[in-house]
């Protein structure tokens, strides 16, 4: 892979509008299509915006009317604010793409990441991203005062935990020490290039999850650097850090295209 460049486009008072940074990744991306410009991470902090990916229900938006972005990534909805260091990763990948390697790469980085600030995070099964995993289901402390039998989002499957209290909201996952997402990845591949990317939750207020159904998850939550170390985490310490650690997963990567089965007779 090609040297990686980085562009750190603006963070606290210089936050980038959801929308200017939108059409600067398209500008990026044709530029790195046609062999422009290397491989470029977009480094930013945003202010307070709702995205919904593609795969976004109509009952996972906020109830309140609050607007959404419609974008086309992958993915659901999710929220973007102050606090939380954004990046986009335009890179061009061998075709056909292998889009789970991808984002197993971005999501290796942020454990990394997190790794060297003190904290042990995961990969979730099924779920993409970066977690703080939680503890057992048994050995968690019944929610609402109520045992965990009584639980009502293992019996319905519409639950919402924006319509019950702040006991259930995403925002309050590590006192319920339920599994909690610290980094959420939706990508676009189109031309064979990468576009949008991740957002790792440094020390943003996690209430702005609560107005939504955060990816789409109902049975877990969200969480920060600053909130699950115990301390004041800034962008300023952690982006060095997460520009490292993206330098030495992407460009040291054995880059290949998605094996392709072929059908036999």
């Amino acid at each position: 892979m090609s040297e990686l460049r980085f562009v750190r486009m603006g963070f606290g008072p210089d936050a980038v509008e959801y929308q200017e940074a939108w059409d600067e990744q398209r500008r990026v991306h044709a530029a790195r299509f046609e062999d422009e410009i290397p491989d470029t991470v977009l480094l930013l902090e945003h202010p307070p915006v709702y995205t919904a990916g593609r795969r976004t229900a109509d009952n996972e938006r906020p109830l309140d009317g609050t607007p959404v972005v419609d974008v086309d990534r992958g993915g659901k909805i999710t929220w973007h604010g102050p606090g939380q260091l954004v990046g986009y990763p335009i890179q061009k990948l061998p075709r056909p793409v292998d889009v789970v390697a991808h984002v197993r790469r971005l999501e290796e980085a942020l454990i990394r990441t997190c790794a060297e600030f003190g904290l042990e995070t995961s990969r979730v099964e099924g779920r993409s991203g970066v977690w703080v995993l939680g503890d057992p289901v048994e050995q968690r402390p019944a929610v609402g005062g109520l045992a965990l039998d009584f639980d009502p989002r293992l019996t319905d499957e519409e639950f919402d935990p924006r319509l019950n209290g702040p006991e259930y909201a995403p925002s309050n996952a590590g006192q319920r020490r339920e599994d909690r997402k610290i980094a959420a990845i939706g990508i676009r591949v189109a031309k064979g290039v990468t576009m949008h990317g991740f957002a790792l939750n440094v020390n943003p207020d996690n209430k702005w999850f609560d107005r939504i159904i955060p990816c789409g998850i109902r049975d877990a939550g969200v969480a920060s650097l600053a909130a699950e170390l115990g301390r004041d985490v800034t962008i300023d310490e952690v982006l060095p850090v997460v520009e490292r650690h993206l330098k030495e997963v992407l460009e040291n990567a054995d880059l290949k295209p998605r094996e392709i089965e072929k059908a036999t007779a």
